[in-house]
């Protein structure tokens, strides 16, 4: 299957476009891109840097992909950006380059990103992500499979860790790890309860989710800091369940800490 250029797009002839690739008018495509088969790039749009769109996605108006990291210590190279299939990036979204050779802004597969978000240096997102309008992820942002972020400016502060099948309310400030199944919110954004719609929406059972709610209230409402809440989970009736391993194993390894409890 042959390629759509429009004739006002400028695409580099060194860009590896694979079949079924539309580039819409007043695009600009950079020579070290590589975009695959049948992701459509509306109109003016700009993909450039060492950047690998996959398949199926959809780039919008006014979208900036792959540009020189904003990291004030880039020393030159050839970082690059990651992107896989089936995403759609919608109009003004940013995504930054990586800072260092070797080293790449990364996204899964199946995500949305509304308009004006914007993707920092070295971010490292999963899949099935919905970014809301003007969600933005600092550098070195880590975002685990099935998350939502609400929009209205919410801001992720640099190597912070999104937990699994979490939800972020809209216009929050996040400045610590939002734990796996969580409901953070505020500024700074505060777990305010486990995210039972959206694990409804992603087919948990009652089972699961009465796990995640007792999980939930041995964490954030004993009074106990995190480890004695960790060494009280791993004391309970339910510590052998999976959605409890996986977020003692998050507790555990979290850095910047985890958000509290309101």
């Amino acid at each position: 299957m042959a390629t759509n250029i429009h004739p006002s797009a400028i695409v580099d002839p060194q860009a590896e476009l694979g079949d079924g690739v539309s580039i819409g008018p007043f695009s600009v495509i950079g020579p070290d891109v590589k975009i695959g088969a049948n992701t459509k790039i509306w109109h003016q749009a700009n993909i450039w840097g060492n950047t690998c769109i996959g398949s199926e996605c959809e780039i919008y108006p006014f979208a900036s992909i792959g540009m020189q990291t904003q990291d004030m210590k880039f020393k030159g190279g050839n970082p690059g950006t990651l992107i896989g299939d089936r995403n759609v990036i919608r109009e003004y979204v940013s995504i930054n380059a990586a800072t260092n050779d070797d080293e790449y802004t990364e996204i899964g597969d199946d995500n949305l990103f509304l308009a004006y978000c914007h993707v920092g240096h070295c971010c490292k997102i999963g899949n099935h992500l919905i970014a809301s309008n003007g969600a933005t992820f600092a550098g070195h942002v880590v975002v685990e499979d099935h998350v939502g972020i609400g929009g209205g400016g919410t801001a992720i502060h640099q190597f912070c860790h999104i937990g699994q099948y979490s939800f972020i309310g809209g216009c929050g400030k996040v400045e610590q790890d939002i734990p796996p199944f969580m409901l953070g919110d505020g500024h700074p954004a505060k777990i305010r309860m486990f995210n039972k719609v959206g694990l409804e929406r992603n087919g948990f059972d009652k089972d699961q989710i009465q796990t995640i709610k007792q999980l939930f209230k041995l964490f954030y409402r004993q009074g106990l800091n995190r480890q004695q809440a960790i060494e009280a989970i791993k004391g309970s009736d339910i510590a052998a369940k999976a959605e409890v391993k996986t977020f003692v194993a998050f507790a555990e390894s979290s850095e910047r800490g985890l958000a509290g409890g309101s």
